[in-house]
């Protein structure tokens, strides 16, 4: 009798260990994606990676600045984790004043994280100007992308 009971649970144990959990992203084609937390695809699926800016300008806009303070919740919750912070433009404007726009624009998003309180030493900064689009075309919408400061886990 106990043989039949402990082949019971046993076999309740196995089924239970081989069910996926609700919050287990499933990947295209029904395989299980494991998001490990506090890694780069964490960030960018319950976080956000990247800031928006205008043309032409480095302040951080009040949309990004929601995206920015869940980052710096993560990186409370990660504090072992450290980040880069790259300043990407759009194809406009010389090599020169784009490397220097990406530059303010990765700056300014680093001083906001700093001043929520993420420690200086935990980010870099760097500025790849026009060199590293995410969009492809040349038209407003596609600039818009690139307009960006985009939070790498280092």
């Amino acid at each position: 009798m106990n043989i039949k009971i402990l082949g019971a649970l046993s076999a309740v144990a196995l089924l239970a260990a081989c069910t996926t959990p609700a919050t287990t992203p499933v990947a295209p084609g029904g395989s299980v994606a494991t998001i490990v937390p506090g890694s780069q695809e964490d960030l960018v699926a319950n976080v956000g990676d990247r800031v928006f800016y205008d043309y032409n300008k480095s302040t951080v806009r009040a949309d990004a600045k929601g995206t920015l303070d869940k980052q710096v919740a993560w990186l409370a919750k990660y504090g072992s984790v450290n980040v880069q912070i790259a300043g990407n433009c759009d194809e406009r404007g010389t090599q020169e004043y784009n490397l220097a726009l990406g530059n303010r624009r990765a700056t300014a998003a680093s001083s906001y994280l700093k001043a929520k309180g993420v420690a200086s030493a935990r980010m870099t900064t760097i500025s790849y100007g026009k060199d590293r689009p995410t969009a492809q075309g040349s038209n407003e919408q596609a600039w818009a992308q690139d307009r960006n400061a985009i939070t790498s886990v280092r």
